[in-house]
């Protein structure tokens, strides 16, 4: 915690995701929308015609790390929180498995995409988004059926601060569905406070 200031990594990645939000045919250092969804599997999981049910905007702004749908399977029924939710197309994905019986909150942080979720999920009864941390959930303790979260958690310092959040929030016997990114090697100090490295 001591290597970065947990204010500016928070205020430099919402600058990068809300030109995601705002411009997602940019063009990134990283991967979105459509073509990402195929790369992480899933086009391979459901028919084109379920990814089409989804909002076009929610998908066009979608950055995700892996597919957290593909740990287990979201039933009918559950209650789902996704951590750091973005333009909502996980929690849109969620939404429709869990069905009218269920419920998702999504987590977001960044102002712009939060605005974009909410605009896109205001249709689905089953699905709320709230602003709010990874290190502080806006979820009462042991609600959740399931906790995902799609390359978040890499983002930030204070990892067991999120854990933590994620099992206060979870009921007993519930699970983490977690795609992100991880480093085998040590990270050194210097690199460690470049804010660079870490949106990008």
């Amino acid at each position: 915690m001591n290597d970065v200031d947990v204010k500016d990594l928070r205020a430099a990645i919402s600058k990068e995701y809300a030109e995601v939000a705002a411009n997602p045919q940019k063009g990134f250092h990283f991967h979105t929308g459509r073509k990402l969804a195929a790369l992480l599997g899933y086009t391979d999981m459901w028919p084109e015609s379920f990814l089409n049910e989804i909002p076009a905007g929610a998908l066009e702004s979608f950055a995700g790390t892996g597919n957290p749908f593909s740990v287990e399977e979201i039933r009918p029924g559950q209650r789902v929180v996704d951590v750091g939710s973005g333009s909502g197309f996980d929690s849109l994905v969620a939404a429709k498995l869990v069905g009218a019986g269920g419920k998702v909150i999504g987590v977001e942080m960044t102002e712009e995409m939060l605005n974009k979720a909410q605009a896109h999920g205001a249709a689905a009864p089953q699905l709320e988004f709230r602003r709010g941390y990874a290190e502080a959930l806006p979820v009462d303790d042991e609600w959740a059926d399931v906790v995902i979260s799609n390359g978040v958690v890499n983002l930030c310092p204070d990892k067991s601060a999120v854990f933590k959040e994620m099992f206060r929030v979870l009921r007993p016997g519930g699970r983490i569905q977690i795609a992100d990114i991880s480093v085998t090697v040590p990270v050194p100090e210097a690199a460690r406070r470049d804010l660079a490295l870490w949106t990008g």
